[in-house]
């Protein structure tokens, strides 16, 4: 079983910034993924997808909440995927999760937590004002 590993998170201020990455256990691993995605989560709530890189073409699609703020990347070379989290408010506060899966998500909905087979560890991102 595949599993991503995680690094990054922290405790930061109001408009700081972080920085996560999500490693596969090797490149070859990492290009057969179709999605690769960034997800958060705060105690009592859904985990939401907040940015993909989706597809062959590597297309990056954002949740309205943090667009213009935070960036998805990647370093195929590495076997790894980024985020990075500018201008950050309290309400990006959760448990962060990179989460991944080798197939395209049923009717492209690459926002539901269900179409993902492979998970990383998670990273706390705590914001304070």
């Amino acid at each position: 079983q595949e599993r991503l590993v995680q690094s990054g998170g922290g405790s930061v201020q109001i408009g700081d910034s972080l920085n996560l990455s999500c490693a596969a256990s090797s490149a070859d691993t990492y290009g057969r993924f179709y999605l690769k995605t960034w997800f958060r989560q705060v105690p009592g709530k859904e985990r939401e997808a907040v940015a993909t890189i989706y597809g062959r073409r590597s297309d990056t699609y954002y949740v309205d909440s943090i667009k213009g703020r935070f960036t998805i990347s990647q370093d195929t070379a590495k076997g790894t995927w980024y985020l990075q989290m500018n201008s950050l408010e309290p309400e990006d506060t959760g448990m962060y999760y990179c989460a991944a899966d080798l197939n395209a998500p049923y009717g492209g909905r690459w926002t539901a937590a269900v179409e993902y087979n492979f998970w990383g560890q998670g990273a706390q991102v705590t914001v304070s004002s």
